[in-house]
Order: structure tokens, then C-alpha cells, then sequence
């Protein structure tokens, strides 16, 4: 795949028929260098296509250049699935209509780009929603959600974005359009007969899954059935569950394969998804307070037995972090004293005093085995409050000091909870032997923690570091039939462990799927399969010496304006929209441009200060001119720090 520079009449001929935008800067093509990950790799080009039509020209372009394309929306995957060296295609600007709602049946029909609190905001007079929901619903996107295999703090009632794909209407790599969904026995063999390459893939699958010895293999070497949150992989072993293969009722579709897929099958243009009734409006968290770690891992297999909607955890070293966030200190009303762990035991009933019988009963189960110091019982509004505190934990991490952080590696496995205190067990032994310290919060009633370990990916020690703590995590995940990944996916940071979680058979089936749907390799190479060695394309230099600039303002708390810019993890907490409210970011609101929001200028005042060969090309005036900081006071130009409130950098 090349990643060099397109020729200049090769740009204009796609610019003379692509209907939306077309960035070849250099601004443009660093601000989408990056997700929420750890990774960094500069694009060739950024689209913003406009339609279907749009997508069609730009996957020919693409093949004719043999370069790649990568489908994004909000960008704010974890494991690096939006980064690489192609072309990347922005949804998150055009293709962003709900297209039809049918309440009677109970779907609704949206192009990638819709919001996922935006999508729930209309449909909230009709009494129905789409269920699964992550930390980042006010900005994901349902493409993401989709690629991704999104799931969420209730995924104990909802399951994931998988379970609620109706339909997918996608451009396959020829630019051919196809509809997936639900077929009988009779529609699917009629697929094997097309001519085309809908027909090869239909006949691909069949011949993979038709074969016994297959068949075998894939159970006994993917995930644990009982473990809901999978996404290793392409999910061959969910699809294998079909009437097509296997006595079941389940009818074949190929959506269960696409859900998780990280845009590396086809590219999608609309998503028919079902919806469920709101859920009961009477809710309250049981807040456990406990004394230690092992509590909480113990704790959640008693609550888990009161069918709660939801248990998640939050650790003490997320806690003392909201203790100086201006906005979450007040969602901390409910704490008492500084607890090793927080236990949020959701329920949900018709009335109130179904509430608080389940909610006695949990109480009293979890004291009479010791777990917990303190319970409070928090009803209706208070409830969301503390929500927010949960679903700050991943932006919090970010403000300690330093640059040693709270890395995502091994933030997403899952295991069966019955057997996570166990699993908790070794990993923690896992930790004590590399001299390691972890950060553990989220979604404990699936069995899946986000396990953070803090290490310095500037250091080249900690960077092979990076390496060993995952390849020894996939080893213990892969003892205890786990899944590598629960809801944030492969991407770059776990395809490379792919093969040891499912075994080579399995692996080089994959590999077969993916040359079948994608024979040039135009959709998002690198992710899934032949993925590169996870510890390569980091957002750092290895070695990277920190020279921070002398500057006007007092950069000392972050200990300097690097590492200021170095707090924005990427998570695009700054794209909410003006339908979802909040402070920021009102330029992002505004226009709906990646460039208007904080998270690009963060991105290129760190590239900036920290890649020499861009800082001798730029004098500071075109710096800030191009993060459209500028005040256009001239004070710049005759070195006058205090005209200009960025300083001198």
C-alpha cells in the first residue's frame, strides 16, 4: 500500500469530481494523524465526502493509486482502528441524517454520521431508544459504534451494537452497492449463485463455515461463549451460530461480521437498527464503598445475582482525580472518606418501593460477606450526576502530572465474571513481577475492567514495556477464555495477538475473509489482520527529549505547555454539538470541523514543540496562524510577548 505524495494531477482530477472537501495540508493531515490512542501515523489525504456517490469515486481513486482508505467519524477510538497512512474519509461532517424512523416496528434507518445522543434526543417523544451506549455518546458516531462493536454501561439489559444491527447498506471494494441483513436458508444459497462479488463472499463464508473441522476449531479456540462482550477478531464464531450451520433459529447476517469489523470489509453509507422502549423510570444506584479491590471483584458476583442494569467500578486513583476538576467535584455529593474502589449498582423498577426492596436485599447480601464500609442509596437526578463522574474517568486520567499516564493497552479484556476475581488475581501477580501500577474502573458485572497500567511511552524502556505487559495480559486473558478485546476492538493495538487468542486455523481464516471482501487491500489495512507490532507508530518519538520554550503564561502545574497540550488524550470530549449543549467547544459547534476543535489544536501545538524538522519550518506567527489562534496584533513580529497572550514559543 503506498503512502507517498499523491501527484498533484491526480489530486485535481479527484477534486474536479468529488463533491465534498478535499485536504491535502499539512495542518489538516496531522490534526487526523491521531485517535484517542497512543498511535500517530500521518495521512496522504483527508476527504470529507459528501454521499455515496462520493464514496464511490474515492474507493477507485484509492485503487488506482494503491493506497488505502479508512473510514472515521468522531475518531475517538482507542486502539488506533482511524490511524494510518492512506486517505482518511470523514463522515462526521455530510452523511449525518436520520433517514427514516418506523415506530411501530421499531427501527430506525441513519447515515454513519449520526450522533448517538443526538439519534436518542429525537427519538424520545415515541418512548423508544437504541440501547447500547458508551462513555462517549454524546460525540460517537452509530459508523463508529457499528465498526467498533460499541457496547456500554448497560449492556447487562441492551448487549452490544451487534445485537441491535438490523441492516447494512455498504460499498463493497469494487464500489459495488450491497444491502446486508437477515436471509432464510433459500436467500442465502441464492447469494452463492451470484456472479459477482457479493456471490464470492456469500460462497466464501459457506465454505469456511460448512466445513466441519472448521467448525471445530472455532469453538473450541474462540472466546467463551457466556462472555458477551467479544470482539476479537471477525466474529465467525457468532455467525457459525446460524441456521445455515447450525441447529438454530438464528437466520443468517452478515452483520454480526461487519459489527466489529473496523472498516476493513466495505465501506458503510446507512445502518437500519433496532430500537427498544425506554427503560423504567424509577432507578437508583447502590454506591458500595469498599475498603479494597478484592471487595469490589467479590462483591460484583453477589450484586450480579439481584439483576441489576448495570454495576460498573471506579478506582481510588480516578476518584482523587475528580477531586480538582471544577466540573465533576460536584458529582462527588454521594463519597464518603477515600475508598479503594466504588461499586454503582444500578436498578431499575415501576415503582419506588420495588426499588427499595431490591436495594435492601443487595445491601444486606454484600454486608453479611463483609464487602462494603458504606451504601448510599441515590434516587432520580442525583443518578445522572454520578453517572458523569463514572464516564469522566478516562478524561480525568489524563490531567496527572508527568509523563508517565495511565496508558489504554489492556484497558478492554473480558472475562466471565464468575472467574474475574481469580483472573484480577494473576494479573495483579502479573503486575507485582513487571513493577508495574494500574488504574481500574468500568464495566465489572460483564467481567470486563479497563486495566490501565501507567507507563512513560516516551521512555524506550517503558515502550518494550508496553509490549511485554500486553503480550503477558493475552496469555492470562487466553487461560481463563477470555476476549482480548470486550467493546473497544483490535485495531492496532491488539491484531497483533490475534493469532495466539484463536489459534493460527483460525487466524488464516480471517485472512481468507478478508482477501475475499477486500482482494487489493483498500479498506483499512493493518487492523485485525497483518496487523503491525503494536509498540510501532507511537504518538511519541522513542527517546523524545521534552525542551519546553520559554512562555508568557505559567505553565508549572503541567510542568509546561508540552505537556499541557499532552493532557488532550484524544477521547474528543470537545466535539459535542450545540444540540447536546455544554462549554465546549463552541468553534466545533459552530462549524462541525475537526479544525475548529480543541482536540486539533492540541494535536498541532504538540506536534509543533515536539518534531524539529516542523519547528524550523514554521516561525511562531504562522504557528498560531495556522491553529487559527492568531489575534493578528502583530506583537509576534516584534517580539513583544505581553501583546500576545500565547506568549513566546
Amino acid at each position: 500500500m503506498g503512502n507517498g505524495i499523491i501527484p498533484h494531477n491526480k489530486l485535481a482530477e479527484l477534486k474536479a469530481t468529488f463533491k465534498g472537501e478535499v485536504f491535502d495540508d499539512e495542518y489538516t493531515r496531522l490534526i487526523y494523524a491521531t485517535d484517542a490512542s497512543a498511535y500517530r501515523q500521518i495521512p496522504q489525504l483527508v476527504v470529507t465526502p459528501l454521499d455515496r456517490d462520493d464514496l464511490v469515486t474515492l474507493i477507485a481513486f484509492a485503487k488506482s493509486l494503491n493506497t488505502s482508505l479508512i473510514p472515521r467519524a468522531a475518531g475517538t477510538s482507542l486502539a488506533g482502528q482511524v490511524v494510518g497512512g492512506g486517505i482518511v474519509a470523514d463522515v462526521s461532517k455530510h452523511m449525518t441524517q436520520v433517514l427514516e424512523i418506523n415506530e411501530k416496528e421499531q427501527w430506525i434507518r441513519v447515515q454513519p454520521g449520526v450522533v448517538l445522543d443526538e439519534l436518542n434526543k429525537i427519538l424520545e417523544s415515541s418512548g423508544l431508544f437504541f440501547g447500547p451506549e458508551t462513555s462517549t455518546s454524546n460525540r460517537c458516531m452509530m459508523g463508529g459504534m457499528v465498526g467498533n462493536n460499541s457496547c456500554g454501561s448497560h449492556s447487562l439489559v441492551y448487549g452490544s451494537t451487534r445485537d441491535h444491527t438490523l441492516e447494512v447498506k455498504a460499498l463493497l471494494a469494487d464500489g459495488s452497492e450491497v444491502t446486508f441483513g437477515k436471509l432464510s436458508r433459500a436467500g442465502f444459497e441464492q447469494k452463492c449463485t451470484l456472479n459477482s462479488l457479493e456471490g464470492k463472499i456469500y460462497r466464501n463464508i459457506k465454505s469456511i463455515l460448512g466445513d466441519p473441522e472448521n467448525q471445530h476449531e472455532i469453538r473450541a479456540q474462540f472466546p467463551d461463549i457466556s462472555i458477551h462482550r467479544r470482539n476479537t477478531g471477525y466474529a465467525i464464531d457468532l455467525l457459525l451460530e446460524c441456521d445455515v450451520f447450525s441447529d438454530s433459529n438464528e437466520e443468517f447476517n452478515f452483520c454480526k461480521l461487519i459489527a466489529g469489523s473496523e472498516g476493513t470489509m466495505c465501506f458503510i453509507t446507512e445502518i437500519k437498527l433496532n430500537l427498544v422502549h425506554l427503560p423504567p423510570r424509577e432507578k437508583a444506584l447502590v454506591c458500595v464503598h469498599c475498603n479494597t479491590l478484592d471487595e469490589a471483584f467479590k462483591g460484583n458476583i453477589i450484586a450480579l445475582r439481584h439483576n441489576p442494569v448495570a454495576i460498573e467500578l471506579m478506582d481510588n486513583v480516578i476518584l482523587e482525580q475528580t477531586k480538582a476538576n471544577i466540573t465533576q467535584r460536584k458529582n462527588r455529593f454521594f463519597l464518603q472518606g477515600d475508598p479503594a474502589a466504588v461499586l454503582i449498582i444500578e436498578l431499575a423498577e415501576n415503582t419506588r418501593s420495588e426499588i427499595d426492596l431490591k436495594a435492601e436485599a443487595v445491601i444486606r447480601d454484600l454486608q453479611t460477606a463483609g464487602y462494603g464500609y458504606h451504601f448510599p442509596l441515590v434516587y432520580n437526578q442525583d443518578v445522572n450526576k454520578v453517572w458523569a463522574l463514572r464516564k469522566a474517568g478516562l478524561g480525568v486520567l489524563s490531567n496527572l502530572p508527568g509523563d508517565a499516564k495511565p496508558v489504554a493497552v489492556i484497558e478492554d479484556t473480558a472475562v466471565n465474571p464468575q472467574v474475574l476475581p481469580e483472573y484480577m488475581n494473576d494479573f495483579r501477580q502479573l503486575l507485582v513481577r513487571l513493577n508495574l501500577e494500574c488504574v481500574y474502573y468500568a464495566h465489572i458485572a460483564t467481567g470486563e475492567l479497563h486495566l490501565r497500567p501507567v507507563l512513560n511511552l516516551k521512555d524506550p524502556k517503558d515502550v518494550e514495556l508496553f509490549h511485554t505487559v500486553a503480550l503477558e495480559t493475552a496469555k492470562l486473558v487466553k487461560k481463563y477464555r477470555g476476549s482480548l478485546s470486550g467493546e473497544h476492538g483490535d485495531g492496532r493495538l491488539r491484531g497483533e495477538f490475534i493469532p495466539m487468542m484463536i489459534g493460527d486455523k483460525n487466524y488464516a481464516l480471517l485472512e481468507s475473509i478478508k482477501a475475499t471482501w477486500d482482494p487489493e487491500g483498500v479498506f483499512n489495512p493493518g487492523k485485525i489482520t497483518r496487523t503491525p507490532k503494536m509498540n510501532s507508530s507511537l504518538r511519541y518519538e522513542r527517546g523524545q527529549a521534552v525542551q519546553e520554550p520559554d512562555t508568557f503564561f505559567d505553565f508549572s502545574g503541567t510542568k509546561g505547555i508540552l505537556r499541557a497540550a499532552e493532557q488532550c488524550n484524544g477521547s474528543a470530549d470537545c466535539r459535542k454539538s450545540s444540540v447536546i449543549g455544554g462549554t465546549m467547544c463552541p468553534s466545533y459547534m459552530a462549524t462541525k470541523d475537526e479544525n475548529a476543535t480543541t482536540r486539533a489544536r492540541a494535536n498541532v501545538l504538540r506536534e509543533f514543540l515536539t518534531h524539529s524538522e516542523k519547528k524550523n519550518r514554521f516561525d511562531h506567527k504562522e504557528i498560531y496562524e495556522v491553529m487559527d489562534l492568531c489575534l493578528s496584533c502583530k506583537g509576534c513580529k516584534k517580539r513583544m510577548p505581553k501583546q500576545c497572550g500565547y506568549g513566546q514559543v
